[in-house]
């Protein structure tokens, strides 16, 4: 097949060294998904590319395109390079885990919008925006795509709408009154804003603001849903986990 020179817009996830001044990047794209490109010489001091082949930088990259085939990269032009992200140890932490479960996702349901998601999340992170809740909201509209979303239109034991006591990871979601045995009980502000996650349009979002209780009560619950239904063992999650250990 010809090789051609094409122009992809994405981020880099992952890198090995090749040799000793080159390396081979995993770059996730919204056009052609997970691709794996060549840096011939990238990792060389006096190599003009050096600086914009990083693990998680955003940008243009121009490859010698080979389909199912490493590709050659030839050139990039930045888009971003999330230096406020970077510049905080937690905040990375937050970047590794959402960069591992996007790809994750990705490989699992061949979505574009994952690549979409993803991006607009750091673009808010870069923002200052609060990172946990966005990644609350991320990994909520992710599960659709595990195949393994939430019913957040009633009990999800019985279906009523009326009532709503409780969210319940183990119980998959809501429960009312009627069918509330002994789990955990959660704040109204929590049943009520874990559906707006959901539903929520990040690019509309501008300011978020909630209270520290309701944000740990939603990321616990998520932190289950996560190991009870979605089979996902990230490595990033527990350092993420360890890193909030620790700023608490």
């Amino acid at each position: 097949m010809k090789t051609v020179i094409k122009k992809i817009e994405g981020i880099i996830v992952n890198e090995t060294p090749y040799g000793e001044t080159s390396k081979v990047m995993q770059i996730f794209t919204q056009e052609l998904g997970i691709i794996s490109v060549m840096g011939k010489g990238v990792k060389s001091m006096k190599s003009r590319l050096r600086p914009f082949t990083m693990k998680f930088t955003y940008g243009f990259f121009y490859l010698y395109y080979k389909e199912d085939k490493l590709s050659i990269l030839k050139e990039v032009d930045l888009i971003d390079s999330f230096k406020n992200i970077k510049s905080d140890l937690l905040t990375i932490s937050y970047l590794s885990y959402l960069s591992e479960l996007s790809t994750q996702v990705y490989k699992h349901s061949m979505e574009p919008l994952v690549y979409n998601l993803f991006i607009q999340v750091l673009n808010k992170m870069e923002q200052g925006m609060n990172p946990l809740i966005l990644t609350n909201i991320l990994e909520i509209k992710y599960l659709d795509f595990l195949g393994v979303q939430l019913y957040l239109e009633g009990c999800v034991l019985c279906g009523s709408k009326n009532n709503i006591v409780t969210l319940d990871a183990d119980s998959g979601g809501y429960v009312c009154k009627k069918c509330y045995r002994s789990q955990i009980i959660v704040s109204q502000k929590t049943i009520k804003l874990i559906r707006m996650y959901y539903y929520v349009d990040l690019l509309s979002i501008t300011k978020i603001s909630i209270s520290e209780e309701v944000a740990r009560e939603i990321n616990f619950f998520l932190n289950r849903y996560y190991e009870k239904y979605t089979g996902l063992y990230l490595q990033s999650k527990q350092f993420l986990n360890q890193m909030l250990k620790i700023q608490n």
